[in-house]
């Protein structure tokens, strides 16, 4: 397929069809990977960012891995408790 490239600002930009958005799974928002190989550009599809939830998070502490509680010392100044 045949794009021309457009001017965004200060930078150059292409438009990626919708049936190459879908079938590589990019959607607005994804993260890819620029690169240039031997003269030509090279668009890779990066994994989403790994998404953390703080019940799967707690469900991982077990006694080996539990942090010990850490004594700052007594209150100074106006600290409330």
């Amino acid at each position: 397929m045949e794009k021309t490239v457009q001017k965004w600002g200060n930078s150059l930009a292409i438009r990626i069809p919708k049936s190459f958005a879908a079938e590589t799974h990019l959607e607005y928002g994804s993260r890819i990977e620029l690169s240039v190989v031997d003269k030509h550009l090279v668009i890779k599809p990066l994994p989403p960012d790994k998404k953390y939830h703080l019940d799967n998070l707690l469900a991982d502490i077990t006694d080996f891995n539990v942090h010990r509680e850490v004594d700052f010392g007594g209150t100074e100044g106006r600290e409330l408790l």
